[in-house]
């Protein structure tokens, strides 16, 4: 036999608590762009998210090299003729000396080491870096792959992979937290209409942090030249 109740028997709070249960429940799976929604306490809190596709703009490319002899003068010498060989290379490639900044060399002592064994060793290492900072990210990247013709020149190169950073966030931003706003809201009026509860003004909205990752997951973002920026914006709608 099928019981039936009558809602002037039942107290309010009570009443009103199985409507809201109800609601929730019909608004449930939505997606998980809803954190929470409380029909009771008449609002809905959604997360929208936005992602751009980017290009780097500025690319930091790091030659170092080194010469190793037991004479200290001679891997003085050896270091002197690299660093004219690179900046021949870097000159070739296209890039003005403003771009080109030399590190500071390094001298390593293999026989005054505090520890481990020195023998058979060459005493003197000699390092020099070289940087290169622009905005002309392809050339760099051509650069990256003709690092080899320094290595044919005798230059004992360490390969480092280029830099590549995006500066121009401030140029996105405004369009992406308008992105990010509006797919959360898109979410809040599915479960206003799900919920057969209007969906009323915005009570809070919180932006999240921008995030520059690289474009495929396989990369590391750091030395990636294609870029995939993300924000999500967390927003609480009043329901009507």
């Amino acid at each position: 036999m099928a019981v039936q109740f009558d809602k002037n028997l039942l107290p309010p709070a009570v009443f009103g608590g199985l409507i809201a249960i109800g609601l929730i429940g019909a608004g449930a799976f939505i997606g998980s762009g809803v954190v929470n929604a409380q029909v009771g306490n008449r609002q809905v809190t959604v997360r929208g998210v936005a992602e751009r596709n980017v290009v780097a703009d500025l690319a930091v490319l790091t030659l170092s090299f080194k010469s190793a002899n037991d004479d200290l003068p001679t891997a003085q010498a050896q270091i002197d003729r690299d660093l004219a060989v690179v900046r021949t290379f870097l000159r070739t490639q296209g890039y003005p000396d403003a771009a080109v900044s030399v590190g500071r060399m390094q001298v390593t002592d293999t026989k005054a080491r505090e520890y481990g064994s020195s023998e058979n060793l060459v005493r003197y290492i000699v390092s020099q870096s070289v940087t290169v900072r622009t905005n002309d990210v392809q050339r760099v990247a051509t650069t990256e792959r003709a690092l080899n013709d320094l290595v044919r020149q005798g230059v004992q190169l360490d390969f480092a992979a280029p830099n590549y950073v995006f500066t121009k966030l401030n140029d996105v931003r405004p369009s992406m937290i308008a992105e990010a706003t509006a797919s959360a809201r898109s979410g809040a009026e599915q479960f206003a209409k799900d919920s057969g509860a209007p969906l009323g003004p915005i009570r809070q909205a919180t932006q999240g942090s921008f995030e520059i990752l690289a474009r495929e997951d396989i990369d590391t973002e750091s030395t990636s030249l294609d870029k995939r920026v993300r924000v999500v914006a967390t927003v609480t709608y009043q329901l009507r």
